[in-house]
């Protein structure tokens, strides 16, 4: 036998450093959908949700969709309560759907990441388009479900219309991709933070994700400080006289 010294350690799961959904944006509306009709603006908890979509308030596919919807931008709650975002009662508005979908789309850290990358060029096949995202920060064992539910949720929110190797928004008012809901800069708690970055629904996105309480452990914060420096880059262009080095030191 081998010295328990040579054993190979088995290795850490990797988890992805950017926040994406992995259902579509058609999962998010449909929560949108059943709030509206049964409450309007009013909130309802897991159950009163899990039945008004046929489903199981326990079931690990409920949770994932409720994960999604909040990564969309379109329902917000503390625990096990939900309620339509501004921009969820947008998107339940058909005279305002078709903006507030581009929006939502946007609003997803990886998916406004892939769409800077890629606006006004084409984007690659699968695999080149899943490499690009693991560079990214998607895990690698979760890079061809974050670009299926990416390739859906473009198609739904109207990107791919003048085809599918394009990243083209839909004819909406430019100003409305990048302005988030009025609403959603306060619906945290940190209305002084997001006033500071109004423009940018990646930026406005990472900052309502903020806790308004601990504890937050250290990889949390860290994941999150990697992901605004990220939006920072894409938003304002890379550094290039002052290097933030967020290890301190």
């Amino acid at each position: 036998m081998e010295p328990a010294g040579n054993m190979v350690k088995p290795r850490a799961r990797q988890r992805s450093t950017i926040a994406f959904p992995y259902m579509d944006l058609k999962s998010a509306i449909a929560f949108a959908d059943a709030i509206h009709r049964n409450v309007g603006i009013g909130d309802c908890n897991d159950d009163q949700l899990a039945a008004w979509t046929d489903q199981s308030a326990k079931s690990s596919t409920f949770r994932v969709q409720v994960y999604a919807a909040r990564m969309f931008g379109i329902i917000e709650g503390e625990a096990a309560r939900h309620k339509l975002t501004e921009l969820g009662r947008q998107i339940v508005d058909p005279d305002r759907c078709r903006a507030a979908k581009v929006s939502s789309f946007l609003t997803v850290p990886l998916y406004r990441a892939v769409y800077e990358q890629y606006k006004g060029g084409i984007i690659p096949p699968a695999a080149a388009l899943e490499r690009d995202m693991v560079l990214l920060g998607v895990a690698e064992k979760q890079k061809d479900r974050a670009r299926q539910a990416f390739e859906k949720s473009a198609e739904q929110a109207g990107f791919f219309e003048h085809g599918k190797n394009k990243l083209v928004p839909p004819g909406v008012i430019a100003a409305k991709l990048n302005t988030p809901p009025a609403e959603d800069k306060v619906g945290n708690g940190n209305s002084a933070l997001a006033e500071l970055s109004p423009q940018d629904p990646l930026i406005a996105a990472l900052i309502q994700k903020l806790p308004k309480n601990g504890p937050w452990d250290a990889a949390s914060r860290i994941a999150w400080l990697n992901l605004m420096n990220m939006a920072f880059q894409l938003s304002y262009g890379p550094a290039t006289e002052i290097e933030i080095k967020l290890k301190g030191g």
